[in-house]
């Protein structure tokens, strides 16, 4: 191919450079086709074996073979369809597969009559999602292989996060992608093992840092924008352009090509801002501009700095709203519609959770086959401060025509109103989660028990266990359990053992367990005793969970006291004998048990009054909710 223009641009190289083990470092020369969606591909993968094994095999994921035919796991599991979008089984135009053509060890053997496809989950003979490849020469402990690889790909329509919609491309899970191979000692790991799962319904991945240099051909008249800082554009013959692209530190590559891209820049700091929008949505930059800043300022202050000098967001079409809500490293898919009122907050809710996965996802790079809680959970957690810190209490999701919800309202109630919230706990691999409640246990419970965990603790240790967590495992991998250790680590020495020696019985309810929370403020009787009152006060605990919980009583003179309770049997009756009679109690006043499911029976009074007795309305917004159910559970 003859190249006629060259522009190169000089740019600072990765602040977050060298941080990471770059155990999977990646150069791959890839070109689009629009006519056929189908991409041709060279990728050279250098892999470092981080263990004290001889490996002899390599593990890989071939994604896109998960939407090849209707017998793949991940088809078989959804039914074709992802967030309410459907894949038109009609079309055969509308399917997606990955070929891997030759692989070679560099100056070496030939890999490529060695591949075999294999089903570690499930044994489903149809499915081509993982590969496995034996190596006759080993790779030792601490070496490194490198591979020569040629794949082709289709993209498939867009429904589940990446392909095509007419010009639009989200290019998501499209070269072949090395497994994780964990040490011993590594989460679950006790002897060195693969990781490396077939691609399910409601998995998202898990992969190893690295460094990715990548070359993308488009046609020329496509603004094409990807992972990581842009290296170079050249101009071809043919008319086409390749653009490209370096990112160091991350554990994953996706691009973005589109005509119709409106390019609107801005910075945050150290941070370059791109946001790539749909021309009829470009009067909603500011809404977009001004979420992402909120949540790089609030990572920043509570959480750790963001590494990268870089963010991009995309705003994809209408008819590609599969691909939106959606994480890669530096790189995010956002969405929204044309009219959206600036008091429905979508625009802000998706940009903001989908930025927190630079957090979880890539700088933790927790395994979102196994445990996804980890990312998506304890990510829906902070949307939740953000949104309701930012925009609102009451009113950051919705504050609209006398309507009004807050961020974490929303995902407590999607939690609290299941038919069955004892359904499952929603500590398991994700494909083994019941398949209607994987969003509501996984996203709504988790950041309900994680802002009750933030109740029982206070915000200051709250913010300590964070900052202690983030700190110590980015760029690790960390588990559950490693999560769990720096709680119980810090937990009962800064509370002086208020809750014990650690917080399991916590864990073991809320994440490990299926017990549901639910204490009732039952009745209160009062009766003249000479000069004073006797004055009884009881509580139920109507739910299987046991929580420590504080009880307030209000008098008729004004006073008020708090009685503790640990909350452990099946009810508790508080004896008070004094001048003033109780006009009313409340169980858990400053809701601290934001897991309760059911408010509305957390207080009791002896007459009406207008005092703050927590009177809780039925919910409304339900029409709005089912509105937002897609983004609700976002990638």
């Amino acid at each position: 191919m003859l190249l006629i223009v060259t522009a190169l641009f000089v740019v600072a190289p990765f602040s977050a450079a060298a941080q990471s083990p770059s155990i999977a470092n990646y150069q791959i020369q890839v070109e689009l086709n629009p006519a056929t969606k189908r991409l041709t591909g060279r990728e050279t993968l250098v892999w470092r074996n981080p263990s004290t094994d001889v490996i002899r095999e390599l593990q890989f994921h071939l994604y896109l073979n998960a939407f090849k035919n209707q017998q793949s796991t991940f088809m078989r599991e959804s039914g074709g369809q992802l967030r309410g979008e459907y894949i038109n089984a009609t079309s055969k135009e509308a399917y997606g597969f990955i070929d891997v053509l030759s692989m070679r060890v560099r100056n070496g053997e030939n890999l490529t009559p060695k591949i075999q496809f294999f089903q570690p989950d499930d044994g489903n003979t149809d499915d081509q999602t993982v590969i496995r490849v034996p190596l006759s020469k080993p790779v030792g402990p601490g070496e490194t292989i490198t591979l020569d690889i040629a794949f082709r790909a289709k993209l498939p329509q867009i429904f589940a996060r990446t392909g095509y919609s007419r010009d639009f491309f989200l290019v998501g899970q499209w070269f072949p992608k090395i497994g994780v191979y964990e040490p011993a000692g590594t989460r679950y790991a006790t002897t060195g093992q693969w990781n490396t799962h077939q691609f399910h319904a409601n998995s998202e991945f898990y992969a190893d840092y690295g460094v990715y240099d990548v070359s993308m051909t488009t046609p020329k008249e496509y603004w094409v924008s990807a992972t990581g800082l842009m290296q170079g554009e050249t101009l071809n013959r043919n008319g086409t352009k390749t653009i490209r692209y370096r990112a160091e530190d991350v554990v994953d590559f996706a691009w973005t090509a589109s005509p119709h891209f409106q390019v609107v820049e801005d910075k945050w700091r150290h941070v370059s801002i791109e946001l790539l929008l749909q021309p009829e949505h470009r009067y909603q930059a500011q809404r977009h501009l001004e979420a992402a800043k909120a949540a790089l300022a609030y990572f920043d202050k509570y959480l750790g700095r963001y590494p990268y000098p870089n963010l991009t967001i995309v705003d994809p079409p209408f008819h590609a709203s599969g691909a939106a809500g959606m994480e890669y490293p530096t790189f995010i898919t956002a969405g929204t519609a044309w009219g959206l009122p600036a008091g429905i907050r979508l625009a802000e809710m998706v940009t903001i959770h989908e930025f927190g996965h630079q957090y979880f996802m890539q700088l933790l790079a927790s395994n979102e086959f196994e445990e996804a809680w980890l990312d998506e959970g304890i990510n829906q957690y902070y949307e939740g401060r953000i949104m309701d810190e930012t925009y609102g209490r009451k009113t950051s999701v919705v504050d609209w025509l006398g309507l009004r919800m807050g961020d974490f309202e929303m995902s407590r109630d999607t939690y609290v109103h299941l038919d069955n919230p004892a359904i499952s706990p929603s500590y398991a691999n994700t494909w083994q989660l019941p398949g209607n409640y994987y969003g509501a246990l996984t996203y709504s419970k988790t950041a309900t028990w994680m802002k009750t965990l933030e109740g029982l603790l206070g915000r200051p240790l709250m913010d300590e266990v964070m900052q202690t967590y983030f700190n110590r495992w980015k760029f690790r991998h960390p588990s559950g359990k490693d999560f769990i250790a720096i709680v119980n680590e810090i937990t009962p020495r800064r509370l002086d053992y208020r809750y014990g020696p650690d917080m399991n019985w916590f864990f073991n309810q809320v994440l490990y367990g299926d017990q549901v929370c639910d204490y009732e403020l039952h009745m209160v009787r009062n009766s003249k005793q000479g000069a004073n009152y006797r004055s009884t006060v009881t509580v139920y605990r109507l739910g299987d969970a046991k929580m420590p919980v504080e009880v307030l009583v209000h008098f008729d003179d004004g006073s008020e006291k708090r009685l503790q309770w640990d909350g452990k049997a099946r009810s508790e009756t508080f004896v008070l004998v004094q001048p003033g009679r109780v006009e009313w109690a409340q169980v858990d006043p400053d809701q601290t048990l934001y897991i309760d499911t059911n408010l509305n029976n957390n207080s009791y009074a002896i007459r009406t009054s207008a005092a703050p007795t927590a009177k809780y309305t039925a919910k409304f917004l339900f029409w709005v909710q089912n509105l937002m159910q897609w983004l609700t559970w976002l990638a």
